[in-house]
């Protein structure tokens, strides 16, 4: 069959396998974002004690493979099943979207904080001290100096592990998830054309330069005041100033 019959008469399947990895990587994304920043502040200024099991939980996290962990989330509930449903989560679990979608925010989590951790640590000490001495508190510093630097920091590692997220995502189909990949793989099955595959790489593509793009363009948004102040225009204003 030819490569754009193919596309033509399976796009629906392949649109809605599309649909699924945005839904699984966005929201992936978009729980870890939410509980990373909270983390990152207890690996910067907990004690030692009180970090370990967050260390714990970020060395497995980081140093296993997600397929591993997702084999463990799906698989693995199985065996507490009794137990699951006497705390009312076995809905929760048997379903596998919420085991990939918990698999990928655990994982995602795991290095968004460290990520964020290290923009929180390059944040310099005066700006913090600037802060204190004309009287913010703590929650206002972290929310209007600390926080709005480290991410501006930290921003374009962060747009890599959302990217890293969304070729993971293609694991989901392993657990019966019809993502992209699983829905190129029923397709394949039908029609034994290895084009179909090449249509689905293309379409990873797309959404990464797609969002790659749309990164960028919030990266500049954040960090449009530094552009500002050098440019030829702000520089030269200064000395205007002294002349007169």
């Amino acid at each position: 069959m030819n490569p754009v019959e193919i596309l033509v008469q399976y796009w629906p399947r392949l649109l809605d396998g599309t649909l699924m990895a945005i839904k699984l990587t966005l929201l992936g994304a978009l729980i870890a974002a939410a509980v990373s920043p909270v983390f990152a502040l207890v690996r910067v200024h907990a004690a030692p004690m009180a970090q370990a099991p967050l260390r714990i939980y970020v060395s497995f996290m980081r140093g296993t493979p997600i397929l591993a962990q997702l084999f463990l989330i799906f698989y693995g509930s199985g065996q507490f099943r009794p137990l699951l449903q006497e705390w009312g989560l076995w809905s929760f679990f048997r379903d596998p979207f919420n085991c990939a979608l918990l698999a990928f925010a655990l994982n995602s989590t795991a290095y968004q904080t460290e990520i964020l951790r290290g923009g929180i640590l390059g944040v310099p000490r005066g700006e913090i001290e600037a802060a204190k001495a004309i009287g913010l508190s703590r929650l206002k510093t972290l929310r209007r100096v600390v926080f709005p630097h480290a991410y501006r920091i930290a921003w374009p590692a962060l747009g890599n592990e959302v990217i890293l997220l969304m070729k993971a995502s293609a694991l989901a189909s392993v657990v019966t998830v019809f993502d992209l990949m699983g829905r190129t793989r029923q397709v394949f099955s039908k029609t034994f054309d290895f084009s179909v595959y090449l249509w689905a790489a293309l379409i990873y593509l797309c959404i990464t330069a797609i969002f790659v793009l749309l990164w960028r363009q919030a990266e500049r948004r954040l960090s449009r005041h530094i552009g500002a102040r050098n440019s030829p225009q702000a520089t030269a204003q200064p000395l205007k100033e002294t002349r007169a």
